[in-house]
């Protein structure tokens, strides 16, 4: 992932601004880390450069 798209990226739950935790980077490719959204307290990981911004499953389902 980009660090550039921070600048467009929102949370896909509540459209607020999400947060960049990154744990690795090859140059400026963000590889692993996560991103979380503060007002909604969801987390979306970054795996081998993809960020997973499909909103979390409703529980029970």
């Amino acid at each position: 992932m980009k660090r550039w798209l921070m600048d467009i990226l929102c949370c896909p739950v509540c459209k607020g601004e999400i947060e960049l935790s990154v744990t690795e980077e090859d140059g400026e490719e963000i590889m692993e880390g996560s991103l979380r959204c503060p007002a909604c307290s969801v987390d979306y990981p970054i795996h081998e450069g993809i960020p997973n911004l499909l909103p979390p499953e409703p529980e029970g389902e």
